[in-house]
């Protein structure tokens, strides 16, 4: 039996547990939601179990309170399929006034919820999945903690393992569970069999509307060349469309974007818009970002080899990867992120926010002196541009890196971290 690796999911769903009688997790197919809920499960309902799965639903239909017996937290695995649980877990959390009683988990084909009355205001809480941070796939050693950084520490000290090649090889790979335990190319040869899963089935089972492969191939393909940009639909639109000339318009894009989206496939990331000193237009459009970047690697047909001698998309991708860890991290410090971007071309790559107010940025570079010095122009122009007399100065600046050897803290107090050593 293979060791279970601890994620920083799993204290998020205990917490959530603590004040909400059910806790949904929602996140990417095979990204780990049902292994992590069986660690804090004491009981589990397999709706999915192939021998049972008809006796299941007959009983969702007739008497879905006999299936909701058992110690608790009792996890539902695959929930949807039987859409009238969620009411009766409902009625179930209310009757029993107790935290903490049910644990559902959905897959890549979201819940229809036709058959629900009732939105769990009160009752449900919700924890997003992603797949695993380079801290929780342990390649990131973790000397550096993202949540201390808010304190300003007047030193930081971290030493990075990660060399060009193991990051290219960590970025292919992605973080997925399981590829996480194999290696060579078997870990690498899971990335493309999720993108193919997504491609030849998942897409459609969204909202049972068939979409031809090749299309969705292009489409993906297209937004793996689009990381990291605002690109529009009509973009994207044009990009598909100069290999296919059967009608492909910004409506299709939209509707196959929204399906990615459903699956957790794509996550965008919101823009920042915070007060500023000049009256600068700020750009709003979403930046496109697949959820793991091995999907961008998997629809592109690279592998390590052809990023380290394609440095350029090797820097995009690798904006994809910190993204997804930083966002792993922010859901670990009730936080968010988001980008900035405004008319003259000033942009920052992630800005993480807290609760209370306080907020860091970052920009992502692949490494080198050059690109780091760049990366610390962008955030004193952007510090510059802030009005500190309607919102408080950044918590701290930092120049989040893929190559170089230490941790540190600059002499003017930019912190300049390899991904190798960032954690929570």
């Amino acid at each position: 039996m293979k060791k279970y690796k601890a994620r920083i999911a799993d204290n998020i769903l205990r917490k959530k547990l603590e004040g909400k009688g059910a806790v949904l997790v929602e996140g990417p197919k095979w990204c780990g939601k049902t292994t992590t809920s069986e660690q804090i499960a004491k009981s589990i309902l397999y709706m999915s179990d192939p021998e049972k799965e008809s006796q299941h639903l007959t009983m969702a239909d007739i008497n879905p309170k006999m299936l909701l017996k058992g110690k608790v937290p009792r996890l539902i695995d695959e929930w949807q399929l039987a859409p009238k649980l969620w009411d009766a877990i409902r009625f179930e959390v209310d009757h029993r006034d107790e935290l903490g009683q049910f644990i559902l988990t959905g897959s890549a084909v979201p819940a229809s919820y036709d058959d629900i009355k009732h939105s769990g205001t009160g009752r449900f809480a919700w924890v997003k999945m992603r797949p695993m941070s380079l801290y929780e796939s342990a390649e990131s050693n973790g000397d550096i903690s993202l949540k201390e950084l808010f304190t300003q520490p007047k030193e930081i000290t971290g030493i990075n393992l990660l060399n060009l090649e193991s990051l290219a090889f960590v970025l292919c790979r992605g973080g997925w569970p399981q590829a996480t335990t194999l290696s060579g190319e078997t870990a690498l040869e899971q990335a493309f069999d999720y993108y193919d899963a997504v491609v030849r089935s998942d897409i459609s089972r969204v909202d049972n509307v068939t979409r031809n492969p090749e299309r969705v191939k292009r489409l993906m393909r297209s937004y793996a060349r689009h990381q990291g940009t605002q690109a529009s639909a009509q973009v994207i639109c044009n990009d598909v469309m100069a290999n296919d000339n059967s009608g492909f318009d910004v409506d299709t894009v939209y509707s196959y974007i929204n399906a990615l989206k459903k699956i957790f496939v794509v996550e965008d990331m919101p823009a920042w818009n915070p007060n500023l000193r000049s009256k600068t237009a700020i750009r709003t459009s979403d930046t496109r970002y697949y959820v793991d970047p091995s999907i961008a690697t998997a629809a592109l047909g690279l592998g390590p080899d052809d990023l380290i001698n394609d440095l350029n998309t090797f820097g995009l991708l690798f904006e994809t990867m910190c993204i997804r860890d930083l966002r792993v991290f922010a859901d670990a410090l009730k936080g968010s992120v988001s980008h900035y971007r405004d008319s003259r071309g000033l942009e920052c790559d992630a800005v993480l926010h807290l609760r209370n107010g306080s907020y860091g940025l970052i920009e992502i570079k692949l490494g080198g002196e050059r690109l780091i010095e760049e990366g610390v122009k962008t955030l004193n122009d952007l510090e510059s541009e802030i009005d500190t007399g309607k919102m408080p100065s950044p918590a701290f600046k930092m120049v989040l890196i893929g190559v170089g050897d230490f941790a540190y803290r600059r002499l003017d107090g930019v912190y300049v971290v390899p991904i190798g050593c960032l954690r929570d």
